[in-house]
């Protein structure tokens, strides 16, 4: 692994901005060690340590936030609102997660008592709970800078189930993660959490992340971004001598559905969610909708013009970097291709790394001889393809893979059948299902699934987004007849922690 330096680039001018030293072979190990040490020694096991982290990570975000922003701004060229509400999402992740913590009952403790007269023979007393499993890697994402990156979800649900974290962070934005990192590494010390309990390393190559997820002490690997990146880290830590998971979130081109009766209704405005849901953030969102089934004919052509003449109204989006404007206009070649262009996008005159909207149309029957068309476009790109009837619809959904999101927008009382049938067939290629609405926006509640079927993620039993995030970096252990003096506070009897806890089958606090 070779020692060299990088550059952050403003995305709107292409200019460098700052020059970062790429992490040695000898920083991956010392920080690693450094996290399996925090580990072994048990610091992150106690609950109002890392109470007082998540809580105090939080409130220094906070504070530093015009810091943050500025630097963002310069390094993704994402607006100063966006940011700052990222930010708050960012903080608002550390908080929720800190609260989960205090109620204590995401260690899901089960208490099954002795019963002798048990049949076929006597059971014994057997407790369980959820341990943390160790120190994690998390890869920041390009995309969201502060939410899914440094002291992203990943980070958070981390060090709330009471793993060590080592960050690595995203070439596209070092300035950005070096300051926020700066904070969370005084609120762990503020919280009296040895140094290894969190850790940034920066580089600009692949070796780094290489090394983090060969090394024997990384339990977990937390990441969001591509395909092609989330898959090689999956398969690399499946190769290791003792595999470990990876939970990738990888894409996704979160299909929308309209139907007749939702179009007749409602078209003009669902063209204007749609328009803004494909566009925001330059289109550079895991959940941007990438392919919208609409029927075939002449409501269904004015609603394709329609929002094709709004995306080429908007001006050319600014993208993260270089290599996401080239990707993307390698994807669009290709839809050029298989598909109808509406609009004229694409890469941009001007300064920076910018490309305009763009709307192709293709038949939906297509799918059958060009399963390209599914493939993710990361950018303010959508296609349009066309059913002739419900039997047209549904052949054509039965090719599409597996998906973080898709969307309803149909007539319930007018066509209750037929959305049962969708129903039917996107639940199960998709984890979260949207009626009436668009995929762009992840509220971050416990009932949230951000995640979904392969190659929507490697983890379909798992979410990114939300409180549950947290059971990704938790293993079960039971203990049988174990003496009490060695149960987890959790699992004793007088339950001295006061959380919720399934005695013998039933939900209770005694």
């Amino acid at each position: 692994m070779a020692t060299t330096s990088f550059a952050s680039v403003d995305p709107r001018t292409g200019e460098a901005l700052a020059s970062y030293e790429s992490a040695r072979p000898d920083d991956v190990r010392h920080a690693v060690e450094a996290a399996a040490d925090a580990h072994r020694a048990g610091g992150l096991g106690e609950p109002e340590a890392r109470v007082a982290l998540l809580d105090g990570a939080a409130a220094r975000l906070r504070a530093a936030g015009d810091e943050i922003v500025t630097v963002c701004s310069a390094e993704t060229g994402l607006p100063e609102a966006r940011l700052q509400s990222e930010l708050e999402r960012t903080a608002g992740q550390l908080e929720a997660f800190a609260r989960v913590v205090s109620a204590g009952d995401h260690v899901e403790a089960i208490i099954d008592l002795p019963d002798p007269e048990a049949k076929p023979i006597p059971r014994p007393d057997v407790r369980r709970l959820l341990v943390p499993l160790g120190p994690v890697a998390v890869f920041g994402a390009s995309n969201f800078p502060l939410a899914f990156s440094v002291a992203g979800g990943d980070t958070a649900s981390a060090l709330a189930a009471g793993c060590p974290v080592v960050v690595k962070g995203h070439p596209f934005h070092p300035g950005t993660s070096a300051v926020v990192a700066r904070e969370v590494g005084v609120a762990a010390a503020e919280a009296g959490l040895p140094a290894g309990a969190f850790a940034l390393l920066q580089a600009g190559g692949i070796e780094v992340g290489e090394a983090l997820v060969d090394a024997p002490e990384i339990a977990a690997v937390g990441f969001t971004g591509s395909y092609r990146a989330g898959r090689a880290l999956y398969d690399r830590a499946a190769a290791r001598p003792a595999p470990i998971p990876v939970y990738a979130e990888m894409g996704s081109v979160n299909p929308i559905v309209l139907t007749p009766g939702a179009l007749a209704v409602r078209g003009a405005a669902i063209a204007e969610g749609l328009t803004a849901s494909v566009g925001t953030s330059g289109g550079q969102l895991c959940t941007k909708p990438g392919v919208v089934f609409i029927p075939a004919g002449e409501a269904g052509d004015a609603f394709v013009a329609d929002v094709a003449g709004r995306l080429g109204g908007m001006d050319p989006a600014v993208l993260l970097a270089e290599k996401t404007r080239d990707g993307l206009v390698a994807g669009v070649e290709g839809l050029d291709r298989d598909a109808e262009r509406l609009t004229g996008g694409g890469a941009a005159d001007g300064p920076g790394f910018r490309f305009a909207p763009a709307a192709f149309r293709a038949r939906a029957a297509d799918l059958a001889d060009e399963p390209d068309l599914l493939e993710e476009r990361f950018g303010p790109v959508v296609l349009f393809l066309t059913y002739a009837d419900r039997d047209d619809l549904l052949a054509a959904l039965e090719r599409v893979g597996g998906q973080l999101t898709a969307s309803v927008h149909a007539q319930p009382a007018q066509e209750g059948e037929l959305l049962e049938a969708l129903v039917a067939v996107l639940s199960q290629r998709a984890g979260r299902l949207v009626f009436d609405g668009f995929p762009t926006g992840v509220a971050v509640t416990f009932a949230m699934n951000h995640g979904g079927p392969f190659p929507a993620t490697t983890a379909a039993g798992h979410t990114s987004v939300g409180m549950t995030a947290i059971r990704r970096f938790q293993r079960p252990v039971a203990f049988q007849d174990a003496p009490e003096a060695v149960l987890p506070l959790a699992l004793r009897d007088g339950n001295p922690r006061g959380i919720w806890r399934r005695v013998n089958g039933e939900l209770t606090r005694d």
